[in-house]
């Protein structure tokens, strides 16, 4: 028995790779099928089967790509309809992996297809739940993401999902491990761990949602205080159920150099012109009425947030040798309408006597001595963040949030902008200045830098 854990850190997402008697199963895949593919050939095995725990929302799976390449059969839990061909597995169905069975837990609750994978080892013990969105570590899967106005409430999931986790998990035996989709960072739950597995047992002690909670405590629990998900979480879960254009002919379309004169044109046609270097060049270079979502932060969830149209055009700006890679990871999530990137980058766009724009700047020490005058402070940190510690004269504009915030901020203003360390302020910086914001200046370092200043801060007391 071999098992392998294969991590994105940008979507803190987990697949697995199972394997036995040269035979492997894939859960969970991303996008990109190369790893898996990859991975089964260079271990001399054959890919028999794509098990999917749910309809993925924050990532675009590789689950029909994969089945394409190998001839593996995608399966799913009960009440999965799909677009194309699978098996829609019965509750407790056991699928044969070389010596090993896999069985199928069917646990509504995050989604009503959702499912979870028991596996047991060449003796018939259960050795370890593939838990998608259902069980992570530390927390459960949010409730929100299946309702149908009139039909399926957040809290009618919860309820299923409740006796989902005490009918189908907490039964099985305290030593297996639990794998589970996500890690911190998704937004597919509220408090998950650092952790990327842990023993059930662990999870049974230490995870509040398996705790001694009444169902109706449970479900006031799961949906009090969360964030209304990212408007493309529809969309993707929607191309995981129907079906999408192959990553192979995304890649192939959309990895093609243009010349600076060819992007200037894109801009003025409409087109998203998308800086994905790191913010400090961005900051001190970039072309005026582009976006700023750096590949050195969680690029592609930032992208599906604040992109809302999934067929933009846009074009790419990359340090150079990463135009392929801003590329998978929008396309991770859905976006697919890369039309070409700026071939030689930013020094193309200047060498060809183009003008690039600066978001001018102030360091931390500078805006606690002089303060930033008529300006605005912008924090756009989440509310949670902000309620822990936040400037005096700040106001809490959520970068979730900012497709619907945008509409009321006003343009004829100048705002000088935070986050925690300077990364999604200089998201915010970007999208005003292409709406034609009076100004921004991006406070250098963030909040943490600005609070080890004189600069007045408001930090609630800790009782």
């Amino acid at each position: 028995m071999y098992i392998e854990q294969l991590y994105t850190g940008c979507l803190a997402e987990a697949a697995y790779y199972i394997e036995s008697n040269g035979v492997a199963a894939i859960v969970d895949p991303l996008r990109e099928t190369e790893p898996y593919i990859a991975l089964a050939e260079a271990r001399g095995a054959k890919i028999k089967y794509i098990f999917e725990t749910h309809f993925h929302a924050d990532f675009v799976s590789g689950h029909i790509d994969l089945a394409a390449k190998t001839g593996a059969t995608i399966v799913y839990g009960p009440a999965a309809k799909t677009g194309y061909d699978i098996i829609e597995a019965t509750d407790g169905q056991v699928f044969e992996l070389g010596a090993l069975k896999i069985k199928v837990l069917h646990t509504p609750g995050h989604t009503p297809e959702s499912s979870c994978y028991l596996l047991s080892d060449e003796n018939g013990k259960a050795h370890s739940l593939y838990s998608g969105d259902t069980l992570f570590i530390g927390d459960v899967g949010r409730p929100d993401l299946a309702q149908k106005t009139g039909e399926i409430t957040a809290e009618d999931m919860a309820g299923s999902l409740y006796d989902s986790l005490r009918s189908k998990i907490m039964p099985l035996p305290n030593d297996i491990i639990v794998y589970p989709a996500h890690g911190a960072g998704s937004a597919c739950g509220k408090k998950m761990s650092d952790e990327r597995s842990a023993l059930l047992g662990d999870q049974k002690r230490d995870n509040y949602a398996l705790g001694d909670l009444t169902r109706d405590e449970f479900i006031k629990e799961l949906t009090t205080g969360i964030a209304p998900p990212p408007q493309y979480f529809a969309k993707a879960a929607a191309q995981n159920k129907t079906g999408y254009k192959a990553f192979d002919d995304v890649m192939k379309q959309s990895v093609r150099p243009m010349t600076a004169n060819e992007v200037e044109a894109a801009l003025m046609a409409g087109n998203l012109i998308l800086d994905t270097r790191n913010q400090n060049d961005y900051r001190d270079g970039h072309i005026k009425g582009s976006w700023f979502i750096g590949l050195n932060g969680q690029f592609a969830p930032w992208a599906g947030a604040l992109i809302e149209n999934l067929h933009q055009a846009i074009v790419v700006i990359a340090d150079q040798g990463k135009e392929g890679e801003a590329v998978m990871r929008l396309a991770r999530v859905g976006y697919d309408n890369v039309v070409g990137y700026l071939e030689g980058g930013m020094d193309t766009w200047v060498k060809s006597g183009k003008s690039a724009a600066t978001i001018p700047s102030l360091t931390p020490e500078a805006f606690a001595e002089k303060g930033v005058g008529s300006a605005k402070v912008m924090d756009v940190r989440k509310p949670s963040e902000f309620s822990e510690g936040h400037l005096v004269e700040a106001d809490n504009v959520p970068l979730d949030f900012f497709t619907e915030l945008i509409h009321n901020i006003d343009l004829n203003q100048t705002y000088a902008i935070h986050c925690k360390g300077g990364y999604r302020s200089m998201i915010a910086a970007s999208i005003l200045e292409a709406l034609g914001a009076k100004g921004v200046i991006d406070l250098m370092g963030g909040f943490d830098k600005i609070k080890l200043t004189s600069a007045k801060t408001i930090v609630p007391t800790i009782a």
